[in-house]
């Protein structure tokens, strides 16, 4: 009877906890997608076919520049997220070969979080509350193995122009860089850059330099970073980016301009403008390239899985010049 009666009280309890995610009325919390109410697709719907004829005219020297870290064991990660390679190799063994040949063969388990690394924050990663991008409340289509809604199946292609902001230019040449849109017009104007719609915004801080010190930086990087702010991720989405990216963990500057918010950048570009976020991205190489040409405008190559359901992904990127 007492089991029966904590059963009872804990349906009670999921109940009451569902029909409270049921009665959050998203049209209050987000706004809707310009690209219509059953758009799941976000700011790539950008990446039209003359977007990205336009954008392969910074294709002039054929120059490829890496622009994602190799995924390795013992980089910085947030929160409790993990990552272990195991490499599966019994056909080595004496006499475990197959056929006359003697074929041998090798393969890998990857244990990880999706959001390690250099990767892609999808449209199913930030929400408020349980209502994300869209005004789609959430609650109603995740279940234990993956989002029913805003998985990175519906993502179209980010083969467009990558702009590149040096904020570290701008903080030598001001002495002062703060990460609001008064910052981010100096890095543009620095190159003579004019954002134009579907173009995707990397931002170098020189913070990816602790990355690659893994695992002896590890603690720093994590630590806090810097980044933009509300002032500039409202401007940037005024622009119709399709993503911004930084060597940096979150993109956006930690500890917060209000310690009363958390994380609200991606809120701001995510959840109300479908625009997404690339973190952990190396710049370092683009910017010397930059400099060298003074020309802060690439090809942006970005390869990431449709994995279907899933709320962001690693990702391999280049800039191609």
């Amino acid at each position: 009877m007492k089991l029966a009666s904590i059963l009872a009280a804990g349906m009670l309890l999921l109940l009451s906890a569902s029909g409270a995610v049921a009665q959050t009325d998203c049209k209050k919390l987000v706004p809707p997608s310009p690209w219509g109410p059953n758009d799941q697709t976000g700011a790539t719907n950008r990446v039209t076919p003359a977007v990205t004829k336009a954008a392969a005219a910074e294709i002039q020297e054929g120059k490829v520049v890496p622009m994602s870290y190799p995924l390795v064991d013992g980089v910085p990660l947030f929160g409790t997220r993990f990552t272990k390679t195991i490499l599966t190799a019994t056909s080595l063994a004496p006499g475990a070969s197959f056929g006359e040949n003697e074929l041998t063969y090798m393969e890998d388990t990857w244990l990880s979080q999706s959001h390690v690394g250099t990767h892609l924050d999808g449209l199913g990663h930030i929400g408020r509350k349980d209502c994300y991008f869209n005004q789609i409340a959430m609650g109603k289509y995740i279940t234990q193995n993956n989002m029913t809604k805003l998985g990175l199946e519906h993502l179209k292609s980010f083969a467009t122009r990558g702009v590149l902001i040096d904020a570290v230019k701008v903080l030598q040449q001001s002495g002062k860089f703060k990460g609001n849109s008064a910052c981010k017009k100096p890095g543009l104007k620095m190159y003579n850059v004019t954002l134009r719609e579907g173009d995707i915004v990397i931002i170098h801080t020189g913070w990816g330099d602790l990355f690659e010190q893994f695992p002896a930086q590890n603690a720093t990087y994590n630590s806090g970073e810097p980044g933009i702010g509300k002032d500039a991720a409202k401007w940037l989405a005024d622009q119709k980016v399709v993503a911004v990216g930084s060597d940096t963990w979150a993109v956006e500057v930690i500890p917060g301009e209000d310690p009363k918010e958390a994380f609200i950048v991606h809120n701001l570009l995510i959840t109300d403008a479908g625009i997404h976020i690339i973190e952990n991205v190396r710049t370092d190489l683009m910017a010397a390239e930059a400099s060298r040409t003074n020309r802060a405008t690439f090809f942006f190559n970005m390869t990431v899985p449709r994995a279907v359901g899933m709320t962001g992904n690693f990702v391999g990127i280049d800039g191609i010049r």
